[in-house]
């Protein structure tokens, strides 16, 4: 039977413009060993890469300002809160969606991800405003499997050890029987992405099971499930961060949801990358 130990390394908080690569060899050194899987954050490369936009600066059309005011506010707000079984406080902000700054952040899914993600209640298509500042929100990533090797490659050169590089988010895989399914649009071969709200509908209106998403694997072929297990127990040990929605976070810090700062999140132990590792018994 293989089990498997889990290192979280906490690091600095990653800013747009940010060496992700010497910072992730600098956390890793005298840490990580031959054969470890290294887990990292899709946001936190994300953000570091810059790929980010602020949302303050968009025009919301008028089927932003729909879904925002309607289907947002009393839609999910009042039906499917309920069907996929969201917690009332969340069911209670979901029924206060902000219209101004909700528009513009349908926008901003609308023009990147399309309408069907632009349904979803929060972390529409992988686009994530928690552990941001201000209006900024981040993409999913183009590039995952080609950042993913490029990590795995400078770790080999630079600390001499061979690893596994799996980049990963927190969005939902829901699992029945032996049919994995995502909601988020990029995950690695063998979970399926379809329908956008509706993938994430029926994994939670059917309470099934779920872990963290793998979205690109470098250093060795692992199996998807395999991937899946790993990156779930990187998920649990890691933690929301400032918080798993933009709410949670800007209750953390006591302010408005657009007023939480770059300052404030440096506050904060931040943690991108998880060393994971097999021990047989």
């Amino acid at each position: 039977m293989v089990k498997y130990s889990g290192l979280v390394i906490p690091t600095r908080y990653w800013k747009p413009g940010d060496n992700y690569v010497n910072i992730i060899l600098e956390n890793l050194k005298n840490r990580v060993e031959n054969n470890d899987f290294v887990v990292i954050s899709e946001k936190a490369l994300s953000i570091a890469i810059g790929n980010c936009i602020d949302e303050r600066n968009i025009k919301a059309s008028l089927t932003a300002r729909i879904i925002a005011r309607f289907w947002m506010r009393y839609v999910w707000g009042y039906i499917l809160a309920s069907i996929c079984h969201l917690g009332k406080r969340l069911m209670q902000r979901l029924r206060k969606y902000p219209i101004n700054e909700g528009s513009q952040h349908k926008q901003v899914v609308l023009d990147q991800v399309g309408f069907w993600q632009a349904l979803m209640w929060g972390s529409e298509g992988g686009i994530d405003g928690s552990n941001l500042p201000y209006a900024y929100v981040c993409l999913p990533l183009e590039k995952s499997t080609k950042m993913a090797k490029d990590i795995s490659e400078k770790i080999q050169k630079a600390l001499q050890k061979r690893t596994v590089v799996i980049i990963s988010d927190t969005d939902k895989t829901y699992t029945f029987r032996n049919f994995h399914f995502t909601n988020h649009p990029k995950p690695i071969k063998g979970i399926h992405s379809f329908g956008g709200w509706i993938a994430y509908l029926i994994g939670r209106s059917l309470r099934l099971k779920k872990k963290a998403t793998p979205l690109a694997i470098a250093g060795r072929h692992i199996h998807y499930e395999k991937a899946l297990k790993i990156v779930n127990i990187a998920d649990r040990i890691r933690g929301a961060g400032a918080g798993p929605t933009v709410w949670d976070m800007a209750a953390r810090f006591k302010v408005r949801n657009n007023e939480v700062s770059w300052k404030m999140l440096e506050k904060l132990k931040h943690k991108p990358i998880v060393i994971i590792r097999e021990r047989k018994s």
